[in-house]
């Protein structure tokens, strides 16, 4: 993999879907979305200008799982609503070992580093939850969780710069890509806001009559559904140390005896969630860790809103 300078146009209708002659959600997705894959090894490289790194991973399976992360008859994997016209997906990923391998290339325009960045983990998974539209297979939403056990990381001081170095070289890429999905993002919101808005107004179109099997599948959906697109990372357990090696750099100088300082930092169930495209003033309460406290913030948010409109409209 390599990093653009510019984002590619985003993808459009499902490869699968093409080749199987067919523009919607049908057979040909569900086949491939029942195959159970295992990997006895996978290595992803990745160049940048900045710097390169590698991921390797052993033992990895993929697999489909039911709303309870559980493994299932396949048809309990997947809910599709006809009324909507989306259809919910659930995928997990595990590996046995995760092997994270970062250096600074030799034509990078920064600082040559000459310790390269490493991190070995043990067992993890990645939990995957995709909500498409039927009639072409476009992603409406997706949820990404990665989920860590106990983590121990050992750092230098010339690693966590090199660290940051890494993060900085990748902001520009990054921040362009964010750029292009924010711009998308209206579509896909316009989409499925009116279908929650207008749920209750699905009654008088069926001339008083009740479907039972409808209405529980919309709840069922409801209950699983995936509002706007978000990503998470959860660590069970993380040991941090970070010691300074500068003794070692500065040879001759340095009398017997003196070494550098160290840094340990314990953290427990420590959690990331990222919502890239929520609007500010929009309620929270279908977040993944929502709180009381946030409603306070909402109402900060609606106001502060409210009052930028009200200017925007004066001129």
């Amino acid at each position: 993999m390599r990093t653009c300078e510019e984002p590619r146009p985003p993808n459009g209708q499902s490869p699968i879907a093409l080749a199987a002659g067919q523009s919607e959600y049908g057979f040909a997705e569900k086949v491939v979305e029942g195959m159970f894959i295992v990997v006895n090894s996978i290595t992803i490289k990745i160049h940048s200008k900045a710097f390169h790194a590698s991921f390797e991973l052993w033992q990895l399976q993929g697999y489909s799982v039911n709303p309870n992360w559980q493994q299932s008859d396949l048809r309990l994997t997947r809910i599709t609503d006809p009324q909507r016209g989306e259809v919910l997906t659930f995928k997990e990923l595990t590996w046995q070992t995760l092997r994270i391998e970062a250096d600074a290339t030799d034509n990078g325009d920064q600082d040559p580093v000459t310790t390269p960045l490493r991190l070995i983990t043990n067992q993890g998974r990645i939990q995957i939850s995709l909500k498409r539209r039927t009639k072409d297979c476009n992603v409406v939403a997706s949820k990404l969780m990665f989920l860590l056990d106990d983590l121990l990381w050992v750092l230098t001081d010339s690693q966590l710069k090199a660290m940051m170095k890494y993060a900085e070289s990748l902001s520009e890429a990054m921040e362009k890509s964010a750029q292009q999905r924010k711009s998308l993002a209206p579509e896909s919101v316009q989409v499925s806001e009116p279908r929650f808005s207008c749920e209750p107004a699905r009654k008088p179109k069926r001339k008083g009559q009740i479907n039972p099997s409808a209405s529980s599948i919309g709840q069922y959906f409801d209950k699983h559904d995936m509002k706007e697109s978000s990503y998470h990372l959860l660590i069970s357990r993380l040991d941090l140390h970070i010691c300074d090696d500068s003794h070692t750099r500065e040879s001759g100088t340095q009398k017997h005896g003196m070494l550098g300082g160290a840094i340990q930092l314990t953290f427990r169930r420590m959690a990331f969630d990222y919502y890239p495209f929520h609007r500010a003033g929009d309620a929270c309460k279908h977040w993944v860790r929502y709180s009381e406290a946030m409603e306070t913030r909402g109402q900060w948010a609606k106001k502060l809103v409210g009052e930028f409109q009200s200017k925007i409209e004066k001129h």
